[in-house]
């Protein structure tokens, strides 16, 4: 999605790939450490909702093995051919194996059948402009006492690039992430959406609804995420008049050090069981 209501980051863009990795190290320990939890296992069925890397769907199928399945969707596949082949076909048709990979909207498509144990969904619904649909039809897709996984970010709860300002290359990262968020609300991104999951999952019709954060203060993969966004959004930071070239450098080339402690928005994960 690329309108003004789309996505800001297109994973079309090379910078994609980047971003997918910075986020795989940063949250997949934590994502997945919930899922186990959850009592993820061998022949569970799984829907892998905007997946965008393989990083999460290649250890869902690892845990569910043969016996199981693992669809995964995504409005853009181009990062996903590797899991199962060309990503083609509708996104009501039959699973064709273990791992399948298809191209569908949850926005707008209808959803992939349902009893499902396991619905996951990682930093998606934010961008979307009707999230709580889109939610309703993932929590429809869960079976009887199966999981609806939903994580997302929430930079209105802390909204700095640097929390320690403790200087001008702090200020500079704080006003380019200011930018950025700029940037995010001028496409219907809710920047507080984080906080209002428990409530969504319990307006959806699930049970035993609990929420955590995870916030990591500072990491080379911190780093990375930060450089990766903002070359991926300098074209709009700087028509907006939100940074100018010089700033974005300057920016960049503190990333390239250790001495700057950069941190992402705390991502919320929120877990609801749908009842028997």
């Amino acid at each position: 999605m690329t309108s003004e209501t789309g996505y800001l980051l297109d994973n079309r863009q090379r910078e994609a790939g980047r971003r997918f990795d910075a986020l795989a190290e940063l949250f997949d320990p934590w994502t997945l450490d919930h899922l186990d939890q959850l009592g993820l296992a061998a022949g569970w069925r799984c829907w892998e909702v905007g997946a965008g890397g393989p990083s999460v769907p290649t250890a869902l199928a690892e845990r569910v093995g043969p016996s199981g399945r693992v669809l995964v969707t995504d409005i853009d596949t181009s990062w996903l051919t590797q899991l199962s082949g060309p990503a083609t076909g509708s996104a009501t048709g039959p699973a064709t194996g273990p791992v399948e990979v298809r191209r569908h909207d949850v926005a707008r498509d209808e959803p992939p059948g349902g009893d499902f144990d396991l619905v996951h969904v990682r930093l998606v619904l934010v961008h979307l402009p009707d999230r709580a649909e889109a939610l309703r039809r993932m929590a429809g897709a869960v079976r009887p006492g199966g999981w609806l996984v939903v994580e997302d970010a929430d930079p209105a709860l802390q909204p700095l690039a640097c929390p320690d300002e403790r200087g001008p290359a702090e200020e500079l990262a704080n006003r380019i992430r200011r930018g950025f968020r700029a940037l995010l609300a001028g496409r219907g991104v809710d920047l507080a959406f984080g906080r209002t999951l428990p409530a969504l999952l319990r307006g959806a019709g699930l049970h035993d609804v609990r929420a955590e954060g995870c916030f990591p203060l500072t990491s080379p993969a911190c780093r990375e995420l930060e450089a990766a966004t903002v070359r991926q959004l300098r074209g709009q930071l700087v028509a907006g008049g939100l940074a100018t070239e010089q700033e974005i450098e300057r920016h960049l080339d503190h990333l390239r050090g250790e001495g700057m402690d950069v941190t992402t928005a705390p991502l919320i994960t929120c877990w609801g069981r749908r009842p028997h």
